[in-house]
């Protein structure tokens, strides 16, 4: 067998090719502290990944000490010098143990707070008791909301990079038209997409912050599989390869003039975009034809209305109404008894983050915040029709962020 050892530089150099700019994690600081002065919350302890990664540019195993006021402490297990590399963070620390971090705070900073703020919404309950004997002088509070609420405002920097994430999801769709043949199963589509955007950069993971929810690329639905989503009696050859992972392709043939929903999620250097386009071979039914043109019209006329000051319950009924006018309020976000209630969601280093526009919901929209607006009808037995794209809220109204071409692909 002929082979050569790993170059370890030669690793980290293609590795740290991408860096978060030293700009943008100074504007993250100086944001998340002036949340924590309002809030009273003397600091906080980043540990979630993709929070982790937010702040300090590396998502190496390391825990991240932000104050609310001066420098935060970047502590890290390993790889250390990984991390170094990648952060532009001024202060960053090896530690052997977990268990050193009370005294490393103390050193640095000259005492540890009261009060620390840790991301409450996705800490395991085992490893929120760890950190109440780690530190025993602190009383430890909830501040991923505080965290969410800063990362949901996307800066010109990350809205590009995003735009750099939306260009490969536009190459995944046009590649699909190209492909897509006759007695074609659902999966070996989705697998061909999925490596094709593996091949220019997809990470291959989506990060989902709920921990019962996963991400997932590949949900290509053709016809009935499409029709049978959310139903209890779906067999599952429509609803993914087995009840023990009942999402996404399925095994089943997909056949000329058979409308196919395309739901596919891509994420480069921690950006993802989620998008929805419908294709069929040669021809598309009437009645699926009218249905996604009439998924089109709402997701415009929604994309017209988003402005900053808008609020999110009040878009949600706007679309409800739509629907209706156009016909197909029966079918709109799910059969009767089976209907979400949302109609767009947040998205950025994360699949699904805040804001929403959903009923219920109070959420004010700002200039920065990115959705991922996807009106969706489902008729049960026949198929579904939707679109999906990622829209950014602008100073004066929205704009897409998607470069998918908003229509239906006849291949």
């Amino acid at each position: 067998m002929n082979s050569k050892p790993y170059d370890l530089n030669e690793m980290t150099d293609k590795c740290t090719a991408f860096k978060v700019p030293l700009t943008e994690l100074v504007s993250r600081k100086k944001r998340i502290q002036r949340e924590l002065q309002a809030a009273g919350i003397p600091a906080l302890l980043i540990i979630q990944r993709v929070d982790l990664f937010y702040f300090s540019g590396t998502s190496q195993n390391s825990f991240l000490f932000m104050p609310a006021e001066g420098e935060p402490l970047l502590m890290v297990r390993k790889y250390y010098p990984r991390a170094r590399e990648e952060s532009f963070l001024p202060n960053i620390v090896q530690i052997n143990s977990i268990r050193d971090m009370n005294d490393f705070i103390y050193d640095f900073y000259g005492s540890v707070p009261a009060v620390m703020g840790l991301e409450l919404d996705v800490l395991p309950v085992n490893s929120f008791l760890f950190y109440q004997q780690l530190f025993p002088g602190s009383r430890l509070m909830d501040g991923s909301g505080l965290i969410l609420k800063v990362r949901s405002r996307k800066s010109a920097w990350e809205i590009d990079q995003m735009e750099k994430t939306a260009e490969l999801t536009m190459k995944v769709f046009l590649y699909m038209k190209q492909i897509i043949s006759p007695g074609m199963s659902e999966v070996e589509l989705a697998v061909e997409a999925e490596a094709f955007a593996r091949r220019h950069g997809h990470a291959g993971k989506l990060r989902v912050r709920d921990f019962q929810t996963e991400g997932y690329f590949w949900h290509v639905l053709g016809g009935k599989s499409g029709g049978m989503v959310g139903l209890l009696d779906a067999p599952a050859s429509g609803m993914g390869t087995s009840p023990a992972f009942p999402c996404g392709a399925g095994f089943r043939a997909i056949g000329k003039g058979e409308p196919v929903m395309a739901d596919l999620a891509t994420a480069l250097n921690g950006f993802h975009l989620d998008e929805t386009r419908m294709l069929a071979m040669e021809w598309m039914p009437e009645s699926a034809r009218r249905a996604s043109e009439a998924a089109i019209e709402i997701h415009n006329r929604l994309i017209e209305r988003l402005a900053p000051g808008m609020r999110s319950d009040d878009l949600f009924d706007f679309s409800i109404k739509l629907a209706r006018d156009l016909g197909y309020e029966e079918n709109y976000l799910g059969p009767p008894g089976h209907k979400v209630q949302f109609v767009a969601h947040g998205i950025g280093h994360e699949m699904i983050e805040p804001p929403f526009i959903a009923a219920g919901r109070k959420d004010i929209f700002e200039p920065g915040m990115t959705l991922a607006l996807e009106p969706k009808f489902l008729f049960p037995g026949e198929f579904t029709a939707g679109i999906e794209s990622v829209v950014l809220v602008t100073e004066d109204g929205s704009r897409l962020i998607s470069k998918a071409p908003v229509d239906i692909f006849i291949c």
